[in-house]
């Protein structure tokens, strides 16, 4: 019988969209993989040695994944280089088709492209719009971009959700499959 490997899930969200996606594939793993769901943040201590594989989900703001991600992932490359892992990254631009993988993303090419560590699976996921919980600028700087984009301008609306459930729980299942079984 095969041992229950463990993962850590480590994300970082503004709006806590990536979160809800990270919770959606742990629920997937439950039975699987022991998980551990942290969210990092500038002051975590991470001893990634407790784990066995690990996924790493990253939000963008304004065009950048978080400097709290990124300089964990520079400090910790080398061992993410030796153990399976996966890395996803969120953003709106995402919910366009010709847009939402790796290689088409123009966020998540450029990203993974600065770092020196190799996730063995990666996935891009659209986000979401949380126009009433955002401040005057945010609000008005996201619309406006919205706008550019032809995107959801409506800032009445509570939610505007573009995460597509089904690639989530596809990429759950090959996050498993790839890293998560024993050989």
């Amino acid at each position: 019988m095969n041992s229950i490997i463990k993962v850590l899930l480590l994300y970082t969200t503004h709006e806590k969209q990536t979160l809800k996606i990270m919770q959606r594939i742990k629920a997937q793993l439950e039975g699987k993989c022991d998980c551990d769901l942290i969210e990092l943040k500038s002051d975590s201590k991470i001893d990634l040695s407790q784990y066995q594989a690990v996924l790493l989900g990253c939000s963008i703001r304004y065009g950048f994944y978080s400097k709290v991600m990124k300089k964990f992932i520079d400090e910790n490359y080398q061992q993410l280089n030796k153990i399976k892992s996966g890395f996803f990254g969120v953003n709106v631009v995402a919910r366009k088709p010709n847009k939402n993988t790796p290689e088409t993303n123009l966020y998540t090419k450029k990203f993974l492209a600065k770092i020196a560590w190799k996730p063995t699976i990666t996935a891009v996921f659209a986000g979401a719009l949380y126009y009433p919980k955002y401040n005057w600028f945010d609000r008005n700087m996201i619309r406006f971009i919205m706008w550019l984009g032809k995107g959801d301008t409506d800032v009445t609306k509570e939610i505007i959700e573009y995460t597509n459930w089904d690639q989530v729980n596809e990429f759950a299942q090959q996050f498993y499959i790839k890293t998560c079984t024993l050989p």
